[in-house]
């Protein structure tokens, strides 16, 4: 039985896991083909990027159109690299696929922006494109929502899922996705979650029966009591609504939290495969607990179940198993934990790995040139465990 929780976060430097920095920039660069900057005016000031995916060799990044001045929505790095390393990145699947913008996409062919991407088991990469443009500026609609799935091993598309405008509002922002292969017969039939940020929600796909539709709920929704938020000194305001997504398929549950809020909530899937919900159905979500501030990124490790977060005011990463209310602090570091956009568990090696982006600094565009910015960070747990922090942490 799941154990409601409140967190309050005591945090020390010395509990920490090490930190290992996989790769940093100060402002991210493309390596682009000829005098292609110039035709798409690229800003590297707008570029951050908030999707993340590993693969045995290389390490995709989704960087979402949220202002003017981003040429590729999606790229790839390799990802065998020197530690610290800044690599130009690579348009993924190619330079073709990204000419929205300078009014060669009026087909929709393309990618429009993009802000998570996943990997099945059948070695496929689910991107979610929001079609929406500028989405901090004027949020412009300008493609329909899709998902496209490429084979990773020819980086071509495979299928392309263009939703129905019936689970769609005008403002829809798709900006999340789990995929949810357990027990449907593999990645040919599985379910797709995906959160609807600006116009809180969550859409559901069956790939098996090619069928999407919606779900809604007050818990999705931003609270504007938690719609200001303060990283390292620098205050900004965000009312986005349901967004950290991460799913459990030994419970059968989805975990979920909107941006603007200190509360996490979960679902069963169960509720989520069946259709869409009658009229007056209630749904059966749960309050799992509450965090010190906001968060963002959501994991969980399928063995034991347990969570991952990373509350945006303590530029810190804990942990905490909804079963048995064990707590710990995994990591804390003022500098390098700034706003971690992304969290991700890989069973390989027993680590999280997560997107530092220092978000605050290019919303209020204080972004220096001149100071690293922008991480690609593991945390391995495998070595050793942090002690000394399994208390006072949820209750």
């Amino acid at each position: 039985m799941l154990r409601h929780a409140l967190f309050l976060l005591f945090l020390s430097p010395v509990l920490s896991l090490e930190l290992e920095v996989v790769n940093q920039w100060n402002l991210l660069d493309f390596q682009f083909p000829f005098d292609h900057r110039l035709i798409n005016n690229f800003r590297p000031e707008r570029n951050v990027f908030t999707g993340l995916e590993i693969t045995n060799d290389r390490i995709f990044l989704a960087v979402p159109r949220l202002w003017s001045g981003v040429s590729a929505t999606l790229a790839v790095i390799p990802r065998h690299t020197p530690p610290g390393s800044s690599p130009m990145l690579q348009a993924y699947p190619n330079w073709e696929a990204h000419k929205f913008g300078r009014g060669q996409n009026d087909s929709c062919d393309g990618l429009t922006s993009v802000y998570r991407i996943r990997a099945d088991s059948c070695n496929r990469l689910w991107v979610l494109d929001s079609g929406v443009n500028l989405a901090l500026e004027d949020f412009q609609r300008v493609c329909p929502p899709k998902l496209v799935v490429f084979d990773l091993e020819t980086d071509q598309i495979v299928k392309t899922v263009v939703f129905p405008r019936q689970v769609l509002r005008p403002n829809s922002l798709l900006t999340n996705l789990v995929i949810d292969e357990t027990g449907h017969g593999g990645c040919e039939r599985a379910f797709v979650y995906m959160s609807d940020t600006a116009a809180p929600g969550l859409v559901v796909y069956d790939s098996r029966h090619d069928t999407a539709w919606r779900l809604m709920h007050p818990t999705m929704f931003p609270d504007p009591d938690f719609s200001d938020y303060t990283v390292a000194g620098e205050r900004f305001t965000l009312m986005d609504g349901v967004v950290g997504l991460t799913h459990s398929p030994k419970l059968g549950i989805l975990y979920f939290q909107p941006l603007a809020t200190d509360r996490l909530f979960s679902i069963p899937t169960s509720a989520l495969q069946k259709g869409p919900p009658g009229q007056d159905e209630e749904l059966p979500i749960t309050l799992v607990g509450k965090k010190s501030s906001q968060g963002l990124g959501l994991a969980l490790d399928p063995k034991d179940d347990t969570i991952f977060f990373s509350p945006v005011r303590e530029t810190s990463i804990a942990a905490w198993n909804p079963v048995t209310n064990h707590q710990k602090l995994i990591a804390y570091d003022p500098q390098a934990l700034q706003f971690a956009a992304e969290l991700r568990w890989k069973d390989e090696d027993q680590s999280i790995w997560l997107l530092s982006t220092r978000f605050q600094k290019f919303f209020r565009r204080t972004i220096s040139p001149h100071e690293v910015n922008l991480r690609i960070i593991r945390i391995s747990t495998a070595p050793r465990v942090a002690s000394g922090v399994t208390n006072h942490l949820f209750y």
